[in-house]
C-alpha cells in the first residue's frame, strides 16, 4: 500500500465516522467501532476493489445498506 492510498483511505474512515456522527448522533467512538468493524472498511483496505477511490458519500451509502441489511452490496 503506498502512502497516498493509505492517506485516501484514512480520509474516507474520517468522512465515514462524521457521516455516522451526524446521522445517528453517536460519540466519535462508537462511529469509528461501526467503520473499523464494517465490510466496508474490508472492501476501503482491499486495494483491488477501488473503492478508496471513490466520494465519501458513495462509499456511505454501501455502509448505509451494511447497517441496513447486516451485508454490504
Amino acid at each position: 500500500m503506498t502512502k497516498e492510498q493509505k492517506f485516501l483511505i484514512e480520509l474516507m474512515i474520517d468522512d465515514l465516522a462524521k457521516y455516522l456522527i451526524e446521522d445517528m448522533n453517536i460519540s466519535i467512538l462508537e462511529a469509528l467501532d461501526i467503520v473499523y468493524n464494517s465490510q466496508v472498511y474490508d472492501k476501503l483496505v482491499d486495494l483491488e476493489t477501488g473503492l478508496y477511490y471513490q466520494s465519501p458519500a458513495y462509499c456511505y451509502e454501501y455502509l448505509k445498506h451494511e447497517l441496513k441489511y447486516g451485508k454490504a452490496v
